[in-house]
């Protein structure tokens, strides 16, 4: 058969469709035997391809389709994902997660971003909430020790001169009644400390409060605490017919903690100075002491203490608790050291309606 005649015959149309009625072209498959084996392997995988190839290629692309999908849409936040879930495992909060695509894998992860943050909101919260009770606790601690301390003074008093009748009634009378007012501090001081859960939240409970009865209030708690200090405070009252118009009970918690960190400090003798106007009460407490060594803001901080020995003395509650009543009052507290290097501070307090 001529190659050339025969492909011309068989593409002779006499219509669309229809083949040429001189010739019916067939190419029959050689026989097994006719072929070589390399040949023989050729014509069956053209076979399997013909028949599977649509369903080899379908594979492959739906294959090749979701690998790429995974590296280029699934691999990365999910990667985030693991890490943020092995960080939250380990109470580490301290990190962001940084996939912002906007699709689903982006609106999870900022899902997960934003729960994130109001895990680290939470904990934060607690571990405030945490402190601020530990501070209460140590603050009523502190406080309550000032009463006590003035109630024991007179009760030893009581039982060192009773005996001997080295005071007499009217003396003792007024030791008692002392010892009553310390103990009334007392209870008020508990009450609104049960009503409070910090420190700023107690309520401030304004009073008229006189320079002389300043004076009278300080002179009685300075007896008692010089004679145990083994120390000489001074008292000066300046504006004793003046009226101020603030937290009695705050003010002298604060007089008390300068005071008595004061008495620790000194060598000698504490000077206290009050200032009483009609707008304004100030309170200054100098010492002979080494003075302040450091800044304002760690000495007034929390639990300060300025060596390892005053753990045994005090809780270093005493500067922080007397800041933040002064601030509470509208004033503040202000540390110096006076000329001859001992220590000063001053709180300031406003009047209140």
């Amino acid at each position: 058969m001529d190659e050339d005649e025969y492909f011309r015959a068989a593409e002779e149309e006499l219509g669309e469709g229809e083949a040429s009625p001189y010739y019916v072209t067939e190419i029959p498959r050689p026989d097994a035997s006719q072929m070589t084996q390399t040949d023989h392997m050729i014509s069956e995988v053209c076979d399997f391809l013909q028949t599977y190839a649509v369903l080899i290629l379908s594979v492959l692309g739906s294959c090749a389709a979701v690998f790429l999908f995974y590296r280029n849409k699934l691999k990365i936040p999910l990667e985030e994902l693991e890490q943020a879930s092995a960080n939250i495992a380990h109470d580490n909060l301290d990190f962001h997660i940084t996939y912002e695509d906007e699709d689903e894998m982006g609106h999870l992860c900022h899902e997960f971003e934003r729960m994130r943050q109001q895990l680290s909101e939470n904990n934060a919260r607690l571990w405030r909430n945490i402190e601020e009770e530990k501070a209460l606790r140590a603050a009523i601690a502190h406080d309550i020790r000032s009463p006590l301390s003035v109630l024991k003074g007179y009760q030893e008093m009581l039982i060192e001169y009773l005996p001997d009748e080295t005071i007499d009634t009217k003396q003792a009378v007024e030791m008692l009644e002392e010892s009553m007012k310390q103990i009334g501090r007392m209870d008020d001081f508990v009450e609104s400390m049960r009503k409070m859960s910090s420190l700023e939240t107690r309520q401030l409970q304004p009073g008229e409060i006189t320079g002389a009865e300043m004076e009278e209030d300080l002179r009685a708690e300075i007896r008692i605490l010089e004679k145990d200090a083994e120390r000489t405070v001074s008292l000066k009252v300046s504006g004793k017919d003046e009226n101020f118009c603030g937290d009695k009970e705050v003010i002298l918690e604060v007089t008390e903690n300068l005071l008595s960190n004061a008495l620790r400090c000194s060598r000698d003798k504490v000077d206290v100075i009050v200032y009483v106007k009609e707008d304004e009460l100030r309170i200054r407490v100098s010492d002979d002491g080494d003075g302040f060594q450091e800044s304002t803001e760690k000495i007034t901080g929390l639990y300060y203490r300025q060596n390892a020995k005053d753990s045994l003395k005090h809780t270093g509650m005493g500067m922080y608790i007397s800041r933040l009543y002064c601030e509470k009052h509208g004033g503040r507290l202000l540390l110096e050291n006076t000329e001859d290097r001992g220590a000063a501070v001053t709180a300031v307090f406003r009047r209140i309606a």
